[in-house]
């Protein structure tokens, strides 16, 4: 008997579900959320915690009565019918390798540590099913895993990915690349151009005049796995099949929009695309953004501004491609033979730390099945009141991956050989009875909740609001707020129109004195952002017959916060301006007596106020009277080398600055209206990561 056999032939006697859904699997794709997701803001809300505990955000209804998702998924609560939710998976461990190896193997690790892959390892599940339910179409790609392996910080591979013990023929097969780039392709699935179909088969045939001199003798295992890996990688590169199926051009551009122009959102795509040629099992694994090799928030660890992290990238990327893949398998017939398992190796703590952030948490936490063989309409498990621990029995990482065999037709309770012919158990867990079935748990259905304009498509621009052209106001610096776009102090009012301020126009923005006066230095594209009149007083203006008093020291800024900030290389530009009264009060004015500055900075907390920020970067500059120039900023921020992360900290931000910077009050006289300031039309933020240290790889 071979190690591709299973030691028992015939089919487990189950009863009930369990006999009713053996082997309704014919795919599986296994979407790992690496980092760990947060149950509190995804599947397990807990909206009567205190708020350092439940968070900023709300519980939804949705198309279930009586199951509440997190509002951060209001796509995801319209298929809480096809989905049934585990509240009560637990490790009891929080490291990202110990834990996650658990999950991914069905056998918990230890002593020590998982960061090391070592041959002795317990194979990845994904290796057993290459080895006992090989695909039929495709077996050279039974196991697919897509678009990276798992790495942790420092670019280190941990354990759990491999075939471990069972040797590398039964590795998965991996394709590390962004699907979302344009250049994306594969090599090696295709034939190169000056090798023909003639002389495949002409190699071929020699290969099968070598395997007949070579029957004569004994053929050892080596020969006959060689055999069948040949034969496989023939069919691979002349079939087609494969080539195929990882191109996405083939995809019009409606579909591609619709799971996300972005690596996970592609990856989701590229796996239905997978599962339709045959491949049998596609993990696709969240994969680290540009830059995520440096902080300390990469991919779902929120350690630091959990709350932004989720409302600015993960749930928008996670809960449109999730809508997009379940809308996707259900209009092609796939959904009903395909398992669809959505989990991380833990969940968060339930207490938020100082950073915003939570922390490692591997007690309790949720996960998502859904699919071939699964009942939806369910919730199975619960946490605490606090999302701290189980209170029904936990369900370890054995049951995972016993339910995900089940369901494929291999006998969880079987036992497999490895290279020397040992047996060992299939895994160690039991199906999820209760999670499965041949229908929904319910057939009640209620309108789902949520507003999806709360969490739109991820957008990767770095800055809200560029161009000052949207409706959004500015924000007052004076209170703690959620809210995007531009913050400001002072804002221009009737009460700070007697010193420094900051007004928003149609198309740009002001930050100087006399902001309601005549202005000179527009040219006559900007004339209808502020009135002016060629000579003469506006004696409209509130500051008409009230002096002008600014203190030594006052300021005025303008600030945003980068959303989704990672450590690399960022240019911040802006085009400004000088405008005034008259250019002499520009330069002796407003020059002579203020100071501009561009600012890359780091909140202090919390809270999230710029005028109590650590500067990061700054930078000087004097924009002309009546003339825009562009003036940026250029550092890096972050860690270049291993082994330390760039502390996001409470969020990263940028700012322009108009300060007073002489001694003593400065004040105008009252018989005419003064105003000096700059006026900036646009800005942007760029930003370049440093390269990952493709050196080390999985062993």
């Amino acid at each position: 008997m071979t190690p591709g056999q299973a030691l028992s032939a015939e089919l487990p006697r189950l009863s009930g579900d369990l006999g009713t859904t053996f082997g309704n699997a014919k795919n599986v794709i296994f979407l790992w959320l690496q980092g760990g997701p947060p149950q509190h803001e995804t599947f397990d809300p807990k909206p009567d915690a205190p708020v350092d505990i439940r968070g900023p955000f709300k519980p939804i209804a949705t198309n279930v009565p009586g199951i509440r998702y997190c509002e951060l998924l209001p796509r995801t609560a319209r298929h809480a019918d096809k989905l049934a939710v585990i509240r009560s998976l637990s490790t009891r461990d929080d490291n990202h390798d110990v834990s996650g190896y658990w999950l991914l193997t069905g056998y918990p690790y230890g002593p020590g540590s998982a960061r090391q892959i070592k041959p002795t390892d317990w194979p990845y599940f994904g290796s057993i099913v290459k080895m006992l339910k090989p695909s039929q179409k495709l077996p050279a790609l039974t196991s697919v895993w897509i678009p990276d392996a798992m790495r942790l910080n420092d670019n280190v591979t941990p354990a759990g990915q491999t075939a471990g013990f069972l040797g590398k023929q039964w590795e998965p097969e991996r394709f590390v690349g962004d699907p979302a780039l344009p250049s994306y392709q594969i090599e090696g699935l295709g034939l190169n151009r000056d090798v023909s179909t003639v002389r495949i088969d002409r190699r071929r045939d020699l290969v099968s005049q070598l395997d007949r001199s070579f029957a004569r003798g004994r053929r050892s295992e080596a020969l006959q796995t060689w055999d069948r890996l040949s034969i496989q990688a023939f069919d691979l590169v002349t079939s087609g099949k494969a080539r195929a199926a990882f191109d996405l051009s083939k995809e019009n551009d409606k579909t591609r929009d619709r799971y996300g122009r972005y690596t996970w959102g592609q990856s989701c795509l590229l796996a239905r695309r997978l599962i339709e040629a045959g491949v049998r099992l596609v993990h696709v694994n969240w994969a680290r953004e540009p830059g995520d090799s440096a902080v300390d928030n990469p991919m779902w660890d929120t350690h630091a501004q959990n709350a932004d992290r989720l409302q600015d990238a993960l749930c928008p990327m996670f809960d449109v491609s999730f809508d997009a893949l379940l809308n996707d398998l259900a209009e092609r017939g796939l959904l009903a033979e395909t398992l669809v398992v959505v989990v991380g190796e833990f969940g968060r703590t339930p207490r938020i730390n100082k950073l915003g952030g939570r922390d490692h948490w591997g007690h309790v936490f949720s996960m998502a099945l859904a699919g071939a063989g699964i009942r939806g309409g369910q919730v199975i498990g619960a946490s605490d009141r606090n999302g701290a621990y189980p209170i029904t029995e936990p369900i370890r990482g054995g049951d995972l991956t016993a339910t995900i065999f089940h369901l494929l037709g291999i006998d969880p309770s079987g036992m497999f050989r490895d290279k020397a012919g040992q047996p060992h158990p299939i895994t160690k867990g039991e199906p999820l009875a209760v999670a499965l079935g041949t229908g929904p748990a319910t057939a009640s259905r209620c309108e789902p909740g949520g507003d999806v304009a709360f969490v739109p498509p991820y957008d990767s621009s770095l800055l809200f609001d560029t161009g000052f052209d949207t409706r959004l106001p500015l924000v007052s610096l004076a209170r703690p707020t959620r809210e995007k776009g531009w913050r400001a102090d002072p804002i221009w009012s009737a009460k700070t129109a007697h010193s420094l301020a900051i007004r928003k126009d149609a198309r740009s923005v002001v930050l100087g004195y006399g902001l309601d006066c005549p202005k000179r230095g527009q040219d006559s594209s900007n004339r209808a952002e502020g009135s002016w009149r060629a000579g003469g007083i506006q004696e409209s203006c509130p500051l008409f017959g009230q002096p002008l008093r600014i203190e030594a020291g006052i300021r005025c800024v303008l600030a945003q916060e980068i959303r989704n900030a990672r450590g690399g290389q960022y240019t911040f530009a802006l085009e400004a301006m000088g405008e005034a009264s008259s250019e002499d009060e520009f330069v002796n004015g407003f020059l002579a007596n203020f100071t501009c500055r561009l600012i890359l900075f780091r909140f202090r907390n919390t809270n999230k106020d710029p005028r109590e920020a650590i500067e990061l970067a700054a930078r000087e500059f004097q924009p002309e009277f009546g003339k825009a120039g562009r003036f940026s900023l250029d550092r890096f921020l972050g860690s270049r080398g291993g082994g330390v992360n760039f502390s996001i900290g409470n969020g990263l931000g940028v700012a322009v600055v108009v300060e007073k910077k002489t001694p003593g009050q400065l004040t105008f006289p009252t018989n005419e209206p003064h105003h000096g300031a700059i006026r900036i039309r646009s800005v942007k933020l760029d930003f370049s990561a440093v390269p990952r240290d493709e050196n080390n790889t999985l062993a």
